[in-house]
């Protein structure tokens, strides 16, 4: 599909606001006070602006409302209220931390649970689809989860749980690159199956189904080398994981942190960027673009 830089913000921001607020919800010791405010602050410009950047991409932004009446069937409606609840307890948690010094633990630990609900509704509006083998499977939740569960470690500053979130997510990213590249030959989808023309013969198109640009080759077809996809993987992972690693590993100061913080949302964005550039839509085949 097309990166539209709207939606590759959203994933990103949102995925890593969310995992901060999970952490300051299990937290048996929260920050309280100034300290509090700081920290959950932070956390609702990444989760609220993610999810405002999603609001551009839509077609007619003054239905956006409507999302919210398909949560029976849409992944994207569970998504929308998923968000309005853990953004609304979370902020009730934090309003007793920062202006009282009251921890309520459940209530923490009920919005650090609809957080990671509404990061693994995120995954699903992608995984669900058929239509993008790469996309179709249970690592796409899985990176979504554990990329959200890492970055909001590294910017509560959990050191020891940020490394290992890190190493786990850079495995998986690299294993989805390597399985994801094989996914769409796996599927057996072609033209001739697609078109139910293949008991009869080998199927090609005669002649382009358009002559000019239309919706699905801006939104669904979009076709990256191999070579400029394999040096975005290397640049991808070195920011996402090595280097944030690296910058941990060494002995603590608020340069480091902020270069690992700012490195690995780099990394993530990059990692983004190839999701929906690989993602190969069937609708390609219709197009010779697969």
């Amino acid at each position: 599909m097309h990166p539209a830089p709207s939606i590759i913000a959203f994933t990103t921001f949102s995925g890593l606001g969310f995992g901060l607020l999970f952490w300051l919800g299990i937290d048996a010791i929260p920050p309280t006070g100034g300290t509090a405010f700081v920290f959950f602050l932070i956390a609702y410009l990444l989760a609220v602006g993610g999810l405002m950047a999603s609001a551009f991409h839509l077609g007619r932004k003054e239905r956006a409302l409507k999302a919210f009446s398909q949560w029976r069937t849409s992944w994207l409606s569970r998504e929308a209220w998923l968000a309005l609840a853990a953004l609304g307890l979370s902020g009730l948690y934090a309003l007793f931390l920062v202006f009282f010094d009251i921890h309520i633990a459940p209530l923490g630990w009920l919005a650090a649970i609809l957080c990671l609900a509404t990061v693994f509704a995120t995954s699903m509006i992608y995984a669900q689809l058929k239509t993008v083998p790469r996309w179709h499977h249970w690592t796409t939740p899985l990176l979504f989860l554990l990329l959200s569960l890492s970055g909001g470690a590294l910017l509560s500053g959990r050191v020891s749980i940020t490394a290992a979130g890190l190493v786990l997510s850079g495995l998986v990213q690299m294993y989805i690159w390597y399985d994801g590249d094989k996914r769409f030959a796996q599927s057996g989808t072609t033209l001739a199956t697609a078109t139910g023309l293949g008991p009869i013969g080998t199927a090609r198109a005669f002649e382009p189904p358009h002559t000019g640009n239309n919706y699905l080759l801006r939104e669904m077809v979009f076709v990256v080398g191999r070579k400029h996809a394999a040096k975005l993987r290397v640049i991808a992972l070195a920011l996402m994981s090595v280097l944030p690693i690296l910058c941990l590993a060494l002995p603590f100061n608020h340069i480091l942190a902020a270069l690992a913080v700012l490195s690995h949302v780099a990394g993530v964005l990059t990692a983004r960027w190839l999701f929906f550039a690989e993602a190969e839509h069937v609708v390609g085949l219709y197009y010779g673009k697969r």
